[in-house]
């Protein structure tokens, strides 16, 4: 049974189309990432979905029940926000029961659920703490037990960490990540980082100005992206598109970047059709296909395609090393090894992996291959 079904809803402020028709369906259990840049319209479906805003058109339906027309109260949901909107005068124990109490849930009945909620989110020392005394990934946490004692069919989460530091947002993410893996609920969940949507989603929602560009799990969003938008938003460093044409070379055509001296001859992937032969295309290559000689690609060596190019610049991270490079006289992103050195303005030699290479329509910019 589906837990969220969204059937062309469409949001109009004036007359700027916020929301353009925009269609999902989301299985029972499932973790949902809607993600895009800022503006995109990923809030303004969220708080559709919770009744805070009015669609323009469209139907909404929640556990199989449509509630376009429902107030948010009775919608059976319950949401998350991003600045906690905790009670700053109650305790804790009191912000977590203020809603039961308001819908007249038995005592004994409000005790049972605070003391599961309590114990599975690990803040029964904080039950007698109001909000200033707790750090920001204790408030998120007391935000989360509001919304778990409620057992609702659907729980909204709206960029509910972008207000905690760095480090406290991958230790928040795990435990978000857990809590569902321990929980089964659905999960609608809104971001504009795109390591939180990979990380925890079992299917993302990539959307920019106002349409769902895709919709997949995170595997196929990250290597099948279905246009370049979605090849450029996701990945961090993004994806590297880089303009080529397709020509034929024996039993499979060849992707050729640049001309002259800097001409670069990649092998296409197989499912590319012959009448693209001739043609412009955009090859999508990610930069950790781009390595050191030494890396090995899954079980091989990137079937021994290697190349040389000049260094631009390098930036280390720790864990690795990020490498501007050029291939083919276009500008692109590698990574190597954290102890490689490489010089600016040197030549390098680099493995290529051709495995996941991707190709797009440059006119209409969609995935063909």
């Amino acid at each position: 049974m589906s837990a969220l079904v969204i059937r062309d809803l469409r949001k109009r402020f004036g007359t700027t189309d916020v929301l353009k028709g925009i269609d999902l369906d989301i299985d029972s259990g499932d973790f949902t990432v809607l993600v895009g840049p800022s503006g995109c319209g990923k809030s303004t479906l969220l708080n559709i979905i919770a009744g805070l805003e009015t669609a323009t058109s469209g139907e909404i339906e929640i556990g199989g029940r449509v509630v376009t027309a429902v107030p948010p109260k009775d919608r059976d949901i319950a949401m998350v926000f991003q600045t906690y909107a905790l009670y700053p005068s109650m305790t804790v124990r009191q912000n977590i029961t203020f809603g039961m109490e308001c819908r007249n849930v038995p005592k004994a009945q409000q005790a049972e659920a605070l003391e599961r909620v309590a114990k599975l989110l690990q803040i029964e020392p904080l039950l007698a703490r109001k909000p200033a005394q707790l750090s920001g990934g204790q408030r998120q946490r007391v935000a989360m037990g509001r919304a778990l004692v409620r057992d609702p069919k659907l729980f909204l989460f709206d960029e509910p960490l972008s207000n905690l530091d760095a480090k406290l947002r991958v230790e928040m993410r795990m435990e978000i990540k857990q809590l569902h893996a321990r929980i089964g609920a659905s999960i609608v969940y809104v971001t504009h980082d795109q390591i939180e949507a990979m990380t925890m989603a079992t299917r993302i929602a990539v959307m920019n100005q106002g349409e769902v560009q895709q919709f997949a799990d995170p595997d196929t969003v990250y290597n099948r992206p279905a246009n370049l938008f979605v090849a450029r938003f996701m990945g961090a460093p993004p994806m590297n598109t880089i303009p080529a044409t397709l020509e034929g070379e024996g039993d499979r055509p060849v992707v050729v970047i640049g001309a002259g001296e800097h001409v670069v001859r990649l092998p296409a992937p197989p499912s590319i059709g012959r009448e693209w032969l001739g043609k412009s295309v955009i090859v999508g290559i990610r930069p950790e296909c781009i390595a050191e000689p030494t890396r090995l690609f899954g079980s091989s060596t990137a079937a021994g395609l290697t190349i040389t190019a000049p260094v631009e610049m390098t930036e280390p991270t720790g864990a690795e090393t990020i490498v501007v490079l050029r291939l083919g006289g276009q500008k692109v992103l590698g990574r190597v090894a954290p102890d490689i050195r490489l010089a600016n303005g040197a030549l390098a030699t680099f493995a290529v992996d051709t495995r996941k290479l991707c190709l797009f329509d440059p006119q209409t910019e969609r995935l063909i291959a």
